[in-house]
C-alpha cells in the first residue's frame, strides 16, 4: 500500500452530542463521488480527542463500510499513550482499514529515542501500513527527519508520513532521509503543491471536506504533468485554505458544511461555535467559490 493523492481528513458529524451515522455515510459518499483519492477518519479534524473509544471505533467502521473498497481508508489510531495507540491500531487492522495514521505523542514531549520506541512498539504489534503524523504545532514535539528515516528503514510497515510542520526545509530533509517508496504527504493544504514539487505524493486535506473535487483535481493535474493547471487550482483554492484555518480546525470546516446544508455545525467542548466575524468572512469566501446553495 502506498497512499497518495488528495485524502480527506474527515470531520465527525454530531447531532445532539452523538455521532450522526447517516451524515457520516453521506459525507463519505460525497467525497468518493467527487473523486477523492482516500479517506482519513478519526484524525484531528475528526475531533478524535473527544470521541469515546466506542465512538472512535464506530466512525472507522462506518467509513470502511461506506467506502466499500472504492478508495483506501487510513484510520486515525494515534495516542500519547503507546499502549492505547497499539490497541487502536489493532482495531483498525481488524476493522479492515488500509492503514493507520499515528499522531506523535502529544503533551509527553518524548525524546527522539522515545518517539522511535513508540512507533517501534506499534509497528511490531500490527501487520498494517502505518503513517506517523508530525504536527509540532499541536503536539509539542517534532519527529525529526533522521528519526523518521530510521523508522522507515527498520520497519517495512512504516510506509509514509503526514508532514505538517509547514517547513519546506524539513520536508526536503524527510524526502532525503527516507526510501524512495516512502509516501510523504503534506498535512497542510497550504503546502500541498510545494511539497509535491519536492517529491511528495499528495496531501491529507481539511479543505477537501468542503471542496473535494477541486482538491482532487489539483493533485490530478500535478500527477499528469500539468504544472500550470495545478498551480492555477492552488492559487484559486488558497483563500479557501485561509478561511478553513482562520479559527481552530475543524471549526471553520464544520461551519462551512452546515452553511452548505451537508451537516450540522455541532462541535464538542472545548471547541465552540465560530465567531460571528469569522462566520461572515467564511460565508463571503464560500459564496465567491460558488460553494453555497443557490437561493430559490
Amino acid at each position: 500500500m502506498r497512499f497518495s493523492g488528495t485524502m480527506t481528513a474527515l470531520v465527525t458529524p454530531f447531532r445532539r452530542n452523538a455521532v450522526d451515522e447517516a451524515t457520516c455515510r453521506a459525507l463519505v459518499e460525497r467525497q468518493i463521488t467527487e473523486g477523492i483519492h482516500g479517506l482519513v477518519p478519526c484524525g484531528t479534524t475528526g475531533e478524535s480527542a473527544t470521541l469515546s473509544h466506542e465512538e472512535h471505533e464506530r466512525v472507522i467502521e462506518i467509513c470502511i463500510d461506506q467506502a466499500r473498497g472504492r478508495v483506501p481508508v487510513l484510520a486515525g489510531a494515534g495516542s500519547n499513550n503507546t499502549a492505547e495507540a497499539v490497541r487502536l491500531a489493532r482495531f483498525a487492522q481488524k476493522a479492515g482499514a488500509d492503514g493507520a495514521l499515528l499522531i506523535t505523542p502529544y503533551y509527553n514531549k518524548p525524546t527522539q529515542e522515545g518517539l522511535y520506541l513508540h512507533f517501534k512498539a506499534i509497528a511490531e504489534a500490527v501487520d498494517l501500513p502505518l503513517v506517523p503524523y508530525n504536527v509540532p504545532g499541536r503536539t509539542g514535539c517534532n519527529l525529526l527527519p533522521q528519526t523518521l528515516g530510521r523508522l522507515a528503514r527498520d520497519f517495512s510497515n512504516i510506509i509514509g508520513v503526514k508532514e505538517a510542520t509547514g517547513d519546506m526545509a524539513q520536508g526536503s530533509r524527510v524526502l532525503e532521509s527516507c526510501p524512495g517508496t516512502f509516501s510523504v504527504l503534506s498535512g497542510d493544504d497550504f503546502t500541498a503543491l510545494p511539497l509535491m514539487a519536492l517529491g511528495g505524493v499528495g496531501v491529507i486535506s481539511v479543505t477537501s471536506n468542503v471542496a473535494p473535487g477541486r482538491m482532487a483535481a489539483m493533485y490530478n493535474a500535478f500527477a499528469a504533468g500539468d504544472l500550470a493547471g495545478a498551480a492555477r487550482l492552488h492559487h484559486e483554492l488558497f483563500p479557501l485554505h485561509e478561511v478553513m484555518f482562520m479559527e481552530t480546525n475543524p471549526i471553520p470546516a464544520k461551519t462551512a458544511l452546515a452553511l452548505m446544508g451537508l451537516a450540522d455545525d455541532e462541535m464538542r467542548l472545548p471547541l465552540c461555535p465560530m465567531s460571528e466575524s469569522g462566520k461572515l468572512r467564511l460565508i463571503d469566501e464560500l459564496a465567491r467559490q460558488g460553494l453555497l446553495p443557490r437561493k430559490p
